[in-house]
Formats: C-alpha cells, structure tokens, sequence
C-alpha cells in the first residue's frame, strides 16, 4: 500500500475546551496555534501515524488576564514549555458507523499520561478545487492535575474555583497532499 500524507487544514480547523468554574458555569477557550502531521496507508485512518502539536501561548479565552494567568507558571507555564503534543498510538479504532477511538500520549509541561479520544470521522471529499479533505471531530476529557495544571483556590462552600476535568473538542480538517 502506498503511503499517504495528509496536511493540516488550519483554516478549518479548531481545538476548544471547557472547564467547570465554581461549579455553577463553564469557562470555555481555544488554541490559535496548531499544527498536526498524519500518514497513513492510501486513505484508510485505520492505519494512521498522528502527530500534533499545541502552542501553549495561544490559549485564548476572551478574557486578557484569564488568559495571562493560563500562560503562567500556575498553569501552562507557557514560557518553560511552549508546546502541548500529541502522538496517536495507532490509528483510529472503528466503534460503530463513524464512530472511533484513538489512543495516544498527550504531553502537558513535561508530564506524559495515555489518552483516549473519541472520534467522528465525518468522510472524505473533494472540494470544488479538486483537493482531497477529510473531517474528524474529536472529544475527550482529562484531569488537568495530572498534568501539572495544579493552581486551586477553593470558595468559601468548599467547592473548586477551576474543576479538575477539562473536556477537549477539536474540529479537523485535512488535505491529501
């Protein structure tokens, strides 16, 4: 089978997360920067090799001092580790229909825990300029602390400031080189 290189589409593309804030809402952000690199065999992501990387400097929340304090030692430490990456243990394992898990290594500061996302595969496609692109969205969820994320302040009742879990969602997409 011949090998297959799949670039990243950022303009089509985006990573969001959510977190519980003082247990009564949820703040939400982004990355601005990111880039992946994916080969597999022809075009079956069954076979996939992935690869991704974050900067860590481009969270953006909506809020200046949010996102100061997320680049900060308290959290990102986004001077000290500039990167969050990704890399696939395989490709994506098939669940149902469209659906799909793919396993991997999230690094966070310089802290590496096994991950499993969920997958959507949402096909394959030619645009109206003669480019192959696939689609995927990807959900997850991880504990923060176990990556170094450790900054807690607790209220007055008890309850977390930030929540541990985090959920990870990310829409991508992809042209066949």
């Amino acid at each position: 089978m011949a090998s297959t290189q799949w670039q990243l589409d950022a303009a089509h593309s985006d990573i969001a997360f959510r977190v519980r804030h003082l247990l009564v809402a949820t703040a939400t952000g982004k990355f601005k920067t990111f880039a992946a690199t994916v080969s597999t065999e022809d075009e079956d992501f069954t076979t996939a090799n992935i690869q991704f990387e974050v900067e860590t400097g481009s969270i953006e929340t909506g809020v200046a001092d949010r996102d100061a304090h997320l680049r900060s030692d308290d959290f990102f430490n986004a001077e000290a580790f500039p990167k969050m990456t990704f890399k696939s243990n395989g490709g994506l394992k098939q669940v149902d229909g469209e659906q799909y898990t793919l396993d991997g290594e999230l690094t966070i500061r310089d802290i590496t825990q096994p991950v499993t996302f969920d997958v959507e595969f949402g096909g394959i496609a030619k645009d109206p300029w003669g480019n192959i692109k696939a689609g995927f969205e990807i959900n997850g969820k991880i504990k923060r602390k176990s990556f170094g994320l450790q900054w807690d302040v607790l209220t007055e009742a008890g309850g977390a400031v930030v929540a541990d879990e985090v959920k990870i969602q990310a829409n991508l997409e992809f042209a066949k080189a």
